[in-house]
């Protein structure tokens, strides 16, 4: 039995699958609690999409992916706050009308240029293939999201609940919107290999989710989604070995189902104490 439970641990592509997801899990996790409280789960969906021009055009060029992809994806938040500024459309608007031109755009470049990379792999990932040099990249901005968010958690959670109290205290928050979304398109080039770019926005979303019900505090909050997302992450990975499935899609439903899970409990536990604090009014016959 342990002969067999330890048997995807004999396998390179595997170690190197858990590792990979380990260390996409926590800056996934960090900036997850972020994207709840600000309801910028739109726009992880949206820069997600928008890269793919970019690792099209880092194809063509000869470039890194991830050079292209971050550019693209730091584009599409610019452009949507800057139509943002200057027009009254709503902001969720702006943003699925720039994600879906930015996506169309790569998929209409994709299948006019010829390539030997799959875009099965770009939209779903394949983390099974990693690299290491892919892994030293994921390490590289873990660590570089790790850091900021450690510094500046304070000043990314003032300006998540109340961005004009920020800017009265001295902050400047244009630095802190565009830095976030800097971060937020810098780890969605890590996930490329891993997850891809559909999945991506679910990593971006769950973790935060689950924390968020289940925390009573940010720091709370910021330390149960790194547990939830790297629990799911290395779980996904490991299944995927025994059911001899795709790790991404069973990482994302690992993490649904925990949001479920909490989801029920936190509902009853409201319950509860909606019941305690005011009790059914008694009827007597």
């Amino acid at each position: 039995m342990w002969e067999t439970l330890a048997e995807p641990f004999r396998f390179p592509f595997m170690t190197h699958a858990l590792l990979a997801a380990a260390l996409l899990a926590v800056p996934m996790a960090l900036l997850s609690c972020l994207v709840v409280l600000k309801g910028w789960s739109l726009m992880g969906d949206a820069v997600s999409h928008a890269v793919l021009p970019g690792i099209v055009i880092a194809y063509v060029l000869g470039l890194p992916f991830a050079v292209g992809a971050f550019a693209a994806g730091l584009l599409c938040a610019v452009a949507t706050g800057f139509v943002k500024e200057n027009s009254r459309i709503p902001y969720d608007t702006v943003m699925g009308v720039v994600y879906a031109g930015m996506f169309g755009l790569g998929l209409v470049m994709y299948v006019n240029i010829d390539t030997d990379v799959h875009l099965q792999h770009i939209l779903f990932g394949d983390i099974l293939g990693i690299s290491k040099a892919d892994i030293a990249q994921t390490a590289v901005i873990a660590a570089v999201v790790s850091v900021v968010m450690a510094l500046k958690w304070k000043d990314f959670l003032l300006h998540s609940f109340d961005p004009v109290h920020a800017r009265v205290l001295g902050l400047r928050t244009s630095l802190i919107y565009y830095g976030l979304l800097s971060l937020l398109a810098l780890t969605i080039v890590g996930a490329l290999q891993a997850v891809g770019l559909i999945l991506a926005i679910a990593l971006l979303i769950a973790p935060g989710a689950v924390a968020f019900l289940m925390a009573r505090t940010f720091r709370g909050m910021l330390c149960l989604a790194v547990i939830v997302s790297v629990s799911a992450s290395l779980g996904g990975v490991y299944l995927s070995f025994f059911i001899n499935g795709a790790p991404a899609p069973i990482i994302v439903l690992l993490m649904t189902a925990m949001f479920m899970a909490v989801l029920v409990v936190s509902s009853r536990r409201i319950r509860r104490a909606e019941a305690a604090v005011y009790p059914p009014a008694s009827t007597s016959s």
